[in-house]
């Protein structure tokens, strides 16, 4: 048993923080609470410390890149639609993607496939410490990637050339894998089709990579027609139809806030836009993107919606127990609450505020220290 003494809990259900100590066993928050007995358990005095739930990222490729090969295991080229694919098959635990986010206190990952293909395959939520990813799951199948936009219409080696070939290519995959379900058991098995049957029986969403307006409207309209769960990600025209996303009620996985906009459709790829989503009523995280921004710079997203006035807490929720809703994986982690898994964040002040992380702990295991 290990039990965290005195430290100031930001549990990110609470908007005030508040002092206590924190007892685990087995890898989960036992008790939390003033005074809990010590005897026979690993003490860490985080006395003047803060604590944090472990940070989420909701949208990440980690571990499907080669820093010296150069492979890119994130997109297949060879078709325009693979959901028989599944991200876990390419996922290696010893990249240096899961130290940068050990290391930025990032404790919980969706690892997707990327966003050329019009269905990518399956993407899965891992922890970020481990050396093989059947023993990191956290859930798995988690959602299906799908991309709307340029970069299916650009990057593919196919013929498409507009947005209406995408949105019915997914049309016709779907429709597919409808008539299939409709026949399962009476037909060959299709692994293609077998991988949609839990988007269409609402068990895993479309994770649908959607930065303009016409895209996720697009993406709302599929959800609607097949009757299908949905997460947006990116939404960089998200500021400018805040209320009506508001009112659809789609998780918004938005980002990532790095740099100037190199493409015309996320050319509104902008913090404000996802603290005027917030402040709208979505439900909003944010997302790294990694490797296009390092998984350590999750905290450095938060820490731009404070910026733009968003507050402490808003901030806090966007990268732990929304992250953790969006993936549907609350139950879980997210949050410093009795029962959840035990990562943790010790840290000298606040990481949103660049504050020095000390300690991260992963299923009641220190992963990371700075001494």
């Amino acid at each position: 048993m290990v039990c965290i003494i005195n430290g100031t809990i930001h549990d990110a259900v609470s908007d005030k923080p508040y002092v206590s100590d924190i007892l685990i066993d087995d890898g989960k928050i036992l008790e939390i609470g003033r005074g809990i007995s010590t005897g026979g358990c690993e003490v860490i005095d985080a006395k003047g410390l803060d604590i944090f739930p472990g940070f989420v990222d909701a949208h990440t490729h980690i571990g499907i890149f080669g820093c010296t090969t150069g492979a890119k295991d994130d997109v297949e080229k060879t078709a325009s639609c693979t959901p028989e694919n599944r991200i876990i098959d390419a996922i290696d635990p010893f990249s240096i993607g899961f130290e940068y986010a050990r290391r930025g206190g990032v404790t919980t990952v969706c690892i997707t496939p990327g966003s050329v293909n019009v269905i990518g395959g399956t993407a899965a939520v891992l922890k970020t410490c481990g050396r093989r990813v059947d023993d990191m799951i956290v859930r798995n199948p988690a959602a299906m990637k799908i991309a709307f936009g340029e970069n299916p219409k650009a990057k593919l080696n196919s013929a498409m050339t507009t947005r209406m070939t995408v949105v019915s290519l997914l049309r016709k995959q779907l429709t597919k894998a409808r008539e299939y379900l409709e026949r399962r058991g009476s037909v060959p098995v299709d692994v293609s089709m077998e991988a949609l049957v839990p988007v269409l029986k609402k068990e895993i969403p479309l994770k649908a990579h959607a930065h303009s307006s016409q895209d996720i409207f697009a993406a709302i309209r599929l959800a609607e027609e097949f009757d299908v769960n949905l997460t947006l990600e990116h939404v960089s025209d998200g500021g400018l139809i805040a209320d009506i996303l508001a009112k659809e009620g789609y998780p918004i996985c938005a980002g990532p806030y790095a740099g100037q906009p190199q493409k015309e459709e996320n050319r509104n790829s902008d913090p404000r836009n996802a603290v005027r989503m917030i402040k709208a009523g979505c439900d909003v995280c944010v997302m790294t993107d990694s490797i296009l921004l390092r998984e350590d710079m999750l905290t450095v997203q938060a820490g731009m919606l404070l910026r733009e006035g968003l507050s402490e807490f808003e901030a806090l929720k966007a990268i732990t127990i929304n992250a953790a809703r969006h993936l549907g994986v609350d139950d879980r982690v997210g949050s410093i609450e009795k029962g959840k898994d035990a990562d943790l964040v010790i840290a000298k002040g606040n990481p949103i505020r660049m504050g020095q992380i000390a300690k991260v702990l992963i299923n009641g295991n220190v992963c990371y220290s700075m001494e």
